[in-house]
């Protein structure tokens, strides 16, 4: 019965957290022609989105938003009661960290609750939430002792796990390969039959445990290269050479793909995904856990090499005025996730007479760049927006009261004339 309707395009949706995931994903769906309603906590967000306004920056999201609206196929809720009984549940609600760095899987227990207070037998709940190994399963079990239910027998479970990026969210969500991975076979199959109502990319099938391994390995992978690429740009401090240069070069040979270095790792996904990887295991991990450990270092690097600076024209850091270039973890976004920004603004907040930020794509920050830097002594750039390649450093320097330059971002090709610089990597300078 649920796959003829997924096929005729007649099953309903819920998804349970509307946020850089769960909004496109209901946008998606209810554009393919399903009727979607959105589940989301935060009343305001819910009256943002049902007014036809995305609460988060994405190009493109405001047109589909308002063209899934204006179907009738697309609504935004805050009442649990109508959620109840829809053919199909999709979570995307966050998966943090706690202060120790082991998962916080309560808004993940959360939703779960409320999906199984509402479903009906024969729902198929998706949870797209990257998670520990394991916990589609225990999820299920939480699903059988709240209703009664048997998984895979009952209801449909599956761990569909999102792999796209801020900024390339929409393509990524057609275009990226996929996989299911289900408590049963049958529960992936409806999965990739749903998801094939606007995945253009290659799909997997596999079981839940897999899944979310993938998953995690992905990010991993990344998150252990970039580390590598750190340690080279600590070296290339040693050296006096441009990292940059020499990753270029090293990159021509066609087995080698290095990653680029820089001011920290941010988001929601990679300062996270190593710890759930290894979390549930029996054994310790040394090359992921070090991996972690450089990344996180990288602020303090950066806030040496502007101590660095500051000490070349002798002001102490007490009487120091500090610009941050950039808050978003990443270029033309404004997603502020775990951005090494903040990471850098807490390491130097103390030390410095002020901190301003300046970040076009983040609300609360300093209005114009003009206003950010008048009179102070040092620009520190920590996220590479496309904006601040552009940037005229002769007039911005003509408005500071000294003018140093740290780039964590390897936003700056060639330093100006008249600032002190020092680049990330680049021992050279």
């Amino acid at each position: 019965m649920l796959e003829k309707m997924i096929e005729e395009r007649t099953a309903e949706i819920a998804v349970i957290g509307l946020g850089y995931i769960g909004l496109p994903t209901a946008i998606m769906f209810a554009n393919a022609g399903f009727r979607v309603i959105g589940y989301e906590i935060r009343e305001k967000v819910v009256e943002k989105i049902n007014s036809g306004k995305a609460h988060i920056i994405e190009p493109e999201i405001d047109e589909l938003l308002r063209k899934a609206i204006e179907s009738g196929n697309l609504k935004a809720t805050s009442n649990p009661e109508e959620i109840r009984e829809k053919d199909v549940y999709i979570i995307c609600v966050q998966t943090p960290l706690k202060e120790d760095k082991t998962p916080n899987l309560s808004y993940l227990e959360s939703a779960v609750e409320t999906v199984a207070k509402a479903m009906k037998k024969g729902s198929l709940i998706i949870i797209e939430s990257t998670v520990p190994p394991l916990t589609t399963v225990k999820m299920a079990e939480l699903i059988e002792a709240i209703t009664g239910l048997k998984p895979g027998e009952d209801f449909y479970m599956v761990h569909a796990p999102e792999r796209v990026m801020p900024g390339r969210i929409f393509k990524e969500l057609i275009y990226n390969s996929r996989i299911f991975g289900g408590i049963t076979p049958e529960s992936a199959e409806l999965a990739e039959k749903l998801y094939r109502s606007f995945v253009k990319g290659q799909t997997f099938k596999t079981n839940s445990t897999v899944s979310e391994v993938v998953k995690l390995m992905e990010n991993t992978f990344r998150d252990v290269n970039i580390a590598l690429a750190n340690e080279f740009a600590f070296l290339a401090h040693q050296y006096g050479i441009n990292v940059f240069e020499a990753i270029e070069l090293a990159n021509t040979h066609p087995r080698v793909k290095i990653h680029v270095p820089g001011i920290g790792v941010g988001g929601h996904c990679l300062p996270k995904d190593p710890h759930l990887l290894v979390w549930p295991a029996k054994e310790d991990f040394g090359l992921i856990k070090l991996a972690r450990e450089i990344n996180d270092s990288m602020p303090l690097f950066t806030k040496d090499l502007l101590f660095e600076a500051l000490r070349t024209i002798n002001l102490p850091p007490e009487e120091a005025v500090v610009v941050i270039l950039g808050l978003a973890y990443k270029g033309n976004s404004d997603d502020t996730r775990n951005s090494p920004a903040f990471a850098f603004m807490d390491a130097i907040n103390e030390e410095v007479k002020e901190v301003r930020t300046y970040d076009p794509f983040v609300k609360g920050t300093h209005e114009s760049i003009e206003d950010a830097v008048k009179g102070a002594d040092a620009i520190v750039i920590a996220t590479d927006h496309t904006a601040f390649k552009s940037l005229d450093w002769e007039e911005l320097g003509k408005l500071m009261r000294n003018r140093i330059l740290i780039d964590g971002r390897h936003i700056v090709e060639d330093p100006p004339k008249g600032f002190i610089f020092k680049g990330l990597g680049r021992g050279e300078y």
